[in-house]
């Protein structure tokens, strides 16, 4: 299932000239079909807040919302419970603000990705998303649960 709102700057009495974050927000099911109608809902943002879909910053975070959305519905998948995306642009600060929140608290992300690639066919999620990102972490989810972040350059450099 697929809830959302979406809110950006609306005119109540702020500065016209300050451009105002965007954001979505959207849970899905724990599920790999979940995951991927995450990271096509971030494609389509970006591509609403005049990134095309083809364009660096779109592919990096449709990368990063793909990695962390297979994390949360693999490592962070609590049975009855779904996952929850948001997605912020902020022009000003030049970033895309990427955070997947799941109900496993128990389950924590490592402090630093693998400093290496492991043999397997999987175990480098967070490899890619440190190389991707800006900056990455978590911080635990109030009630229960928590949320893991990323910060994307506009620019699509680093």
């Amino acid at each position: 299932m697929l809830t959302g709102t979406t809110t950006s700057g609306d005119g109540s009495g702020r500065d016209p000239d300050v451009t105002q974050p965007q954001e979505k927000t959207a849970q899905f099911a724990s599920t790999p079909r979940g995951a991927r109608l995450a990271r096509r809902l971030a494609v389509r943002c970006l591509e609403e807040w005049g990134r095309p879909p083809a364009s660096d910053v779109s592919c990096t975070v449709a990368l990063v919302v793909g990695e962390l959305a297979a994390n949360a519905v693999r490592h962070g998948r609590v049975p009855g419970h779904d996952f929850r995306l948001r997605i912020a642009l902020d022009e000003a600060a030049g970033l895309v603000r990427i955070e997947l929140a799941d109900a496993a608290a128990a389950k924590q992300p490592p402090a630093a990705p693998p400093s290496s690639c492991p043999d397997g066919e999987s175990g480098r999620g967070l490899l890619l998303v440190d190389v991707l990102a800006e900056c990455w972490g978590w911080k635990p989810r109030d009630p229960v649960g928590k949320t893991v972040w990323a910060e994307v350059a506009i620019d699509g450099t680093r």
